[in-house]
């Protein structure tokens, strides 16, 4: 098993590019590096430079492999598909031109689901044409980035968007075709949505193509569903602690990927309010330890 960990820029907070609250991109990266990671994402397009002289000096004067980006954006309003295809355009240019592997598509956090976070029972669902729509958008870009690319393209569930739970992830697998999506598996989201992610590895091992670490504070989850709290406030209320103090069983997550001979990068994702009295570099240095001490 060859496995390699690697960090993202949302464990510094950062998940929109022109977020005024952003550290500078290049203490994200000596941050990273300082903290015994090899490898990050791109985090938000437009956060670190387009230029790619620019970028590609400051990874290697860091010793850093650009691992992957992610199109975080409304594939579920079909008004802002031209912003979808315009992230996906520039997130695919810029992992191309640092070889790296991984496009990660996210719906990012709809009005219609923000307050049912974590309560499945509860949530909106799209109609059946609502539904065939999105999916197709989701299919486009992950086609795009596959074929026009050459990436290894994989969905990624997330607290508050329309792929959020297990049957809706499982329902998007079913009906797009494994050759253009993979899965980029989020440990905490899984959580989050009310589902064990080791059950959910173990079934679809074979098509999980990327990792990203994060765990989840029990008790905090309890209270924002309780509390119906959005995703952004929940994760300024700390419901994504550090690796082994939540409910995510890393140790079992590890054997999976070593049954399965996986290979390749899994991503610490630690989002956090950057405006809170936290330390992420201290973080990402005390999840690098953690995952040493289980054999990562």
């Amino acid at each position: 098993m060859t496995i390699r960990i690697g960090n993202a820029p949302c464990s510094w907070g950062v998940e929109f590019a022109n977020d005024p609250r952003n550290p500078p991109w290049r203490q994200v990266l000596a941050d990273c590096a300082d903290a015994g990671y090899r490898g990050i994402e791109l985090g938000p397009i437009g956060y670190m430079p387009e230029d790619p002289a620019l970028l590609g000096e400051a990874l290697a004067e860091h010793g850093l492999t650009l691992i992957g980006g992610v199109v975080f954006r409304p594939f579920h309003d079909p008004a802002r598909w031209d912003e979808v295809l315009d992230a996906a355009h520039r997130t695919c240019r810029a992992l191309v031109a640092h070889g790296a592997r991984h496009l990660v598509l996210i719906d990012s956090i709809s009005p219609r689901r923000a307050p049912t976070a974590g309560r499945a029972q509860d949530a909106e669902q799209m109609d059946s044409a609502e539904w065939a729509a999105f999916r197709d958008r989701i299919a486009t870009v992950a086609r795009l980035g596959s074929e026009d690319y050459g990436l290894t393209v994989g969905i990624h569930a997330h607290a508050a968007g329309f792929i959020d739970f297990e049957p809706e992830l499982e329902r998007l697998l079913d009906e797009v075709d494994e050759s253009i999506l993979k899965i980029c598996f989020d440990t905490g989201h899984h959580s989050y949505a009310g589902y064990d992610p080791v059950a959910f590895m173990r079934r679809h091992i074979d098509r999980i193509s990327y990792m990203h670490f994060k765990d989840i504070d029990p008790v905090v989850k309890a209270r924002a569903i309780a509390a119906s709290t959005g995703f952004y406030d929940a994760c300024g209320q700390g419901i994504f602690c550090n690796l082994g103090q939540g409910d995510v069983d890393f140790p079992a997550v590890r054997q999976i990927l070593l049954d399965a001979g996986f290979s390749g990068w899994c991503t610490v994702e630690q989002d956090c309010d950057p405006t809170l009295d936290v330390s992420p570099a201290d973080d990402a240095r005390k999840n690098r330890d953690h995952l040493s001490s289980i054999g990562f």
